[in-house]
């Protein structure tokens, strides 16, 4: 061999030690960290000092090796702070990120850490572990962003902090766009995912795994033994939108949602445990698609309803398109345990357009224990193609003998959780099949077949509750003080013009509309504190050519205040059903409505009304001022008919200066639903309002109010309802009616301590009708120092 031979041998050998060697080097700012990951080979270990690290753009990339990755870490774990404008990208090979702590940041990118450069150049085999991103937020809530995007294949997220996030877009994504994220092999485990404030739409899950567009393909994804605490931003704490996919050994706290197969298909969804200490909206598991296995899954005091329930079986939709609910098929469901739960739904969501029932499903083993009476199931649809087997009810509610099977559950206490004990022969199953779990929840095999998750006298608790989840440096999160800026917008006439302002509102934005038609094509959700405001003729309308008319002008999520001044809206186009409702039933956070100048003309819908509250809402406050409502089937709504334990659906409804006619039925209705409601509750005030030809039969009422604790009617015009004998009948040591005219409009009744005074059966002599100005005879304008005038102020 010649000594050129030799030397070049020698080189590469000096090479390979060279690489195989372990490297520590620190750095102190964004240059230094550029110049370590650029000479970065396997084994570089590159330590980011103390500090803030602020507006910095970190790429960690190269080609490490499973035995010598390339590693980027915090000096001290928790004390390097990525602040401001920063994000993080992380592609090549074996790549691990540790121990840096994104905080209270204002991003303005799509994604904090994201798992790719390119399209091209994505992560593979590489790591995110104990690290923590807290409350890292623009200031703009509408913005869509993401705080972690993963790409490629094999890769993990583990023993990380999510906490805070405020703004629209998903938690952590996992994506399949493209052959080199498909079959990715991902690991997401033992992460801590603290609370999530609900978003008020779309767009709040914690975890979605896929999209519609690739929720055919399989990803193969594996979610096991993280925690998930008050996750409330959507219905869909984890949406599964791909194939292939395990979620096992979790534990749900205090979340507003569900795990919900939303796409895709073979799911495995195994020993996880629903905590939801009776917390309103608190969801399981909701089925949708085909191949899933359900299994040996914990699940108490879950409190939601409908699509929120403990299990939920969709309904689908015939020919779905990938975005729309494809028919539940093949699934099984078995030794599931629920304990103090609502209701489970089968066929759930049924409508004229999801027509399409569960099919070649089965339900066994599963053990129900309702010690408050609720009903253990409610089936929607057609039911026969799901198969009943060996489920077991411990209720005093009614059952469905076809589905269950009630008997008394002999119980012993494990800490909190109710196991069952050997003294239940009846929990012995005959009936197993392939999909049967072969263990318990906790992991012991069943020598037997016992219906429920757990095998008699268990002595053990499920993994979900002693993982140990998060970093194990325990950051100490404080959720930074919110300065609320006002902003405001001004926005032109046109199609669809509001909406696209109102997506970019912020939590206090005022919206300015100039004269004009407002074409409006899409229910508005209102979050915040949202003012819009017009002008003398600004006008709000449905756009005459919509395949499928929205149902109302605004909705009102929970915690919103919606202040509408100088608006008319118009709902004789597509006969729209409301101008205004509440949030969706069950939900009951409290919000507000203010109107102060508007109109509302041609809501005839029969089933509908101008104002509308959902069953089990709640308005801290509805106040309307200086307004009118004509022509229309119903004007306000406040009647929560379906609850049975007692609801009312405002605390405080106040009407002044107000004008309701041609109203078919009522013009205010206010009536608790239910016993056993606070009796100090409820108050409604009515003064200085015009009722005419309102309500115009003979048992008609124009104000209905029941049950509540205040109600004060004083200074208002009664006319022209000529069928009409009560048109208010009020009740109560709390109900008073004072100083009104009452004319051609029957004559009013008040029972049971309520009180009427100064009531004037005469004839109002209107100068102007259509405006209600009275004439200088008018009894209206008698005053003196007791009695205020009667009709509108000017």
């Amino acid at each position: 061999m010649n000594i050129k031979k030799i030397i070049f041998f020698s080189f590469l050998m000096f090479q390979t030690l060279m690489f195989s060697q372990k490297t520590n080097v620190s750095v102190a700012n964004i240059k230094e960290y550029n110049a370590a990951i650029k000479a970065a080979i396997p084994g570089t270990t590159i330590i980011l000092k103390n500090g803030m690290w602020k507006d910095v753009h970190l790429k960690a990339y190269g080609k490490g090796t499973k035995e010598n990755p390339i590693v980027v870490k915090a000096e001290t774990p928790g004390q390097v702070i990525i602040g401001g404008d920063s994000r993080l990208q992380i592609y090549g090979t074996h790549i691990v990120i540790q121990g840096l702590w994104f905080k209270d940041g204002n991003p303005n990118s799509k994604s904090i850490v994201s798992f790719k450069k390119n399209s091209e150049e994505l992560a593979n085999h590489c790591r995110f572990t104990h690290n923590t991103i807290s409350y890292y937020n623009p200031e703009d809530k509408s913005f869509k962003s993401h705080w972690i995007d993963l790409w490629g294949k094999n890769n993990r997220i583990d023993h990380n902090n999510f906490t805070g996030k405020t703004n629209d877009g998903t938690t952590l994504v996992v994506w399949l766009k493209g052959d080199k994220s498909d079959e990715n092999n991902h690991l997401i485990d033992s992460n801590y995912f603290g609370p999530r404030p609900e978003l008020g739409k779309n767009g709040g899950e914690t975890i979605r795994i896929g999209t519609s567009a690739n929720s055919m393909k399989s990803s193969r994804t594996i979610v096991e033994k993280n925690t998930f605490k008050n996750c409330d931003g959507e219905i869909e704490i984890i949406s599964n939108k791909s194939c292939n996919n395990i979620y096992r050994d979790n534990l749900f706290l205090s979340s507003k949602g569900a795990l919900t197969l939303r796409h895709g298909n073979n799911a495995l969804v195994e020993k996880n445990v629903f905590i939801g200490n009776n917390v309103s909206k608190t969801g399981g598991i909701r089925v949708i698609n085909e191949g899933h296995i359900i299994r040996n899954n914990l699940l108490v005091g879950l409190n939601g309803k409908g699509n929120r329930a403990p299990i939920v079986v969709m309904n689908g939709v015939p020919n779905s398109p990938l975005n729309r609910y494809h028919q539940v098929k093949n699934v099984s469901i078995q030794n599931n345990t629920l304990i103090n739960c609502g209701t489970i739904e089968f066929a759930a969501d049924k409508d004229d357009e999801k027509t399409l029932p569960p099919i070649n499903t089965l339900f066994a083993n599963n053990l129900i224990t309702n010690t408050n009476g609720a009903k253990i199931s409610n089936a929607s649809d057609d039911i026969s193609g799901i198969t009943f087997k060996n489920n077991i009810a411990e209720t005093s509610a009614l059952v469905n003998e076809a589905l269950f099977t009630k008997q008394v559950i002999d119980w012993k206490l494990l800490r909190a959780i109710p196991v069952p004990t050997t003294n239940n022969p009846n929990l012995i199953s005959d009936f197993s099949n392939d999909t049967t779990p072969k263990t318990d929840i906790v992991g012991a095999n069943r020598d037997s077949f016992v219906v429920g998750a757990f095998n008699l006298e268990s002595s053990k608790y499920p993994k979900a509750l002693t993982v140990k989840s998060g970093p194990y440096w325990k950051p100490k999160i404080v959720a930074p003080k919110v300065v609320v800026k006002p902003k405001s917008v001004k926005v032109a006439p046109g199609i669809g013009t509001l909406a696209k302002a109102i997506k970019k509102a912020t939590e206090k934005t005022t919206f300015i509309l100039e004269d004009g038609i407002y074409l409006v094509e899409k229910e508005q959700k209102i979050n915040g504190n949202i003012t819009i405001v017009g002008s003398k003729n600004t006008t709000l309308q449905s756009n005459e050519d919509l395949e499928k008319p929205f149902k109302s002008f605004f909705k009102i999520n929970e915690k919103a205040t919606l202040n509408l001044k100088n608006l008319n809206f118009e709902g004789k186009i597509n006969n729209i059903k409301y101008a205004v409702i509440s949030p969706s039933k069950n939900e009951s956070g409290l919000y507000n409505l203010f109107i102060n100048n508007c109109s509302f003309s041609n809501f005839k819908d029969k089933k509908g009304s101008i104002i509308k509250a959902y069953t089990n809402t709640t308005a801290d406050t509805i106040s309307i001022k200086d307004s009118k409502f004509t022509n229309s089937f119903r004007a306000i709504n406040f009647h929560s008919k379906e609850n049975g334990i007692g609801s009312l659906n405002a605390k405080n409804i106040l009407i002044e200066n107000t004008i309701f006619k041609n109203i078919t039925e009522y013009a205010v209705q206010y009536i608790k639903a239910g016993a056993f409601l606070n009796p100090t509750l409820g108050n409604l005030k009515i003064s200085n309002c015009i009722f005419s030809k309102v309500a115009n039969k003979e048992k008609g009422k124009i104000i209905n109010v029941k049950d509540v604790a205040s109600s004060e009617i004083k200074n208002c015009v009664f006319e022209n309802s000529y069928n009409i004998v009560k048109p208010v009948s009020l009740t109560g040591f709390g109900s008073s009616i004072n100083n009104c005219l009452v004319n051609v409009c029957g004559a009013i009744k008040t029972t049971k301590g309520a009180i009427q005074k100064n009531i004037l059966y005469k004839n109002p002599k209107w100068e102007d009708k259509k405006n209600f100005i009275p004439s200088k005879k008018s009894p209206l304008l008698k005053t003196n120092n007791k009695i205020a005038t009667i009709g509108l102020t000017m």
